[in-house]
């Protein structure tokens, strides 16, 4: 599933490709996405130009003068930078058709993603409006989570998947920030004290961050007609890593099931 560093990749990756373009129509192949794709949408955004693309939470914001589009990608969605004679694949469910004969494809072969259009102010879209602060920003910090943690029985790992609590920290990247803070995921975030709470948050914008640089993807990344999204590789400390040894200790990692979610753990540096 895209996470945030994945979408903040996205991001960088299209939006040299599209900022000053003219969006000259809206293909929909396929309607039927997580939320039906609005009648009417190819006509309310034909002719509107794209001024810049923005991020919020794994949501992308296509800005223009008249309104922004507001698109997720779901649990297995991508975008691609294509020529618009290229001929749709099976799953590419969507085209946003630049004025320099590009598009903007999307790809859902889950059909878990959403693209809306809003004329009013997008953060404050009924999908936007209650998310809890950017992981990066300086809003999210250990007296945040510390104080909002109090008399919480919920385990930890799922405290901070909580996109209310803060945004954009999913599964993969939730496992290895406990990993590096030295937490185990089942405690509960209630009984944290306010020093490791110091140290989870850090290692949250340390994984975030690290993840995002070594993103490294270069444009012609989001040019592939593949339909492959253009992510990155990145060595993982647990996630995936059931069975085999710890890259710390040296002592085999174990997984578990926690709100349907795989999670992964070192038994001996997570305490």
């Amino acid at each position: 599933m895209p996470e945030l560093p994945e979408v903040e990749t996205t991001r960088r990756g299209i939006e040299p490709h599209v900022s000053g373009q003219r969006i000259q129509k809206i293909i929909v192949r396929e309607r039927r996405l997580r939320w039906p794709v609005e009648q009417g949408l190819e006509q309310r955004v034909r002719g509107q130009t794209i001024e810049n693309v923005s991020r919020r939470g794994k949501y992308l914001l296509l800005h223009t003068q008249a309104g922004s589009l507001i698109i997720h990608l779901g649990m297995s969605g991508s975008l691609r930078i294509l020529p618009c004679a290229t001929p749709p694949l099976k799953h590419d469910h969507l085209d946003i058709v630049l004025s320099n004969q590009q598009c903007v494809r999307l790809r859902d072969p889950r059909r878990f993603g959403c693209v809306f259009w809003t004329t009013t102010e997008p953060l404050q879209h009924s999908l936007l409006k209650d998310l809890g602060p950017e992981p990066l920003s300086d809003a999210f910090d250990s007296d945040y989570l510390y104080r909002l943690s109090r008399k919480r029985k919920i385990a930890i790992k799922q405290f901070i998947m909580n996109s209310h609590i803060v945004v954009g920290v999913g599964n993969i990247y939730a496992n290895e920030a406990l990993f590096m803070a030295g937490i185990r995921p089942g405690l509960a975030a209630g009984r944290i004290s306010r020093p490791r709470y110091l140290r989870l948050v850090s290692a949250i914008k340390t994984v975030l961050t690290d993840a995002i640089q070594q993103g490294g993807t270069t444009l012609r990344d989001f040019t592939a007609s593949d339909g492959n999204p253009g992510y990155f590789q990145q060595q993982l400390n647990v996630y995936g890593r059931s069975g085999e040894l710890c890259r710390q200790c040296n002592n085999p990692i174990k997984s578990l099931q926690q709100g349907q979610r795989a999670t992964f753990y070192c038994p001996q540096c997570q305490k």
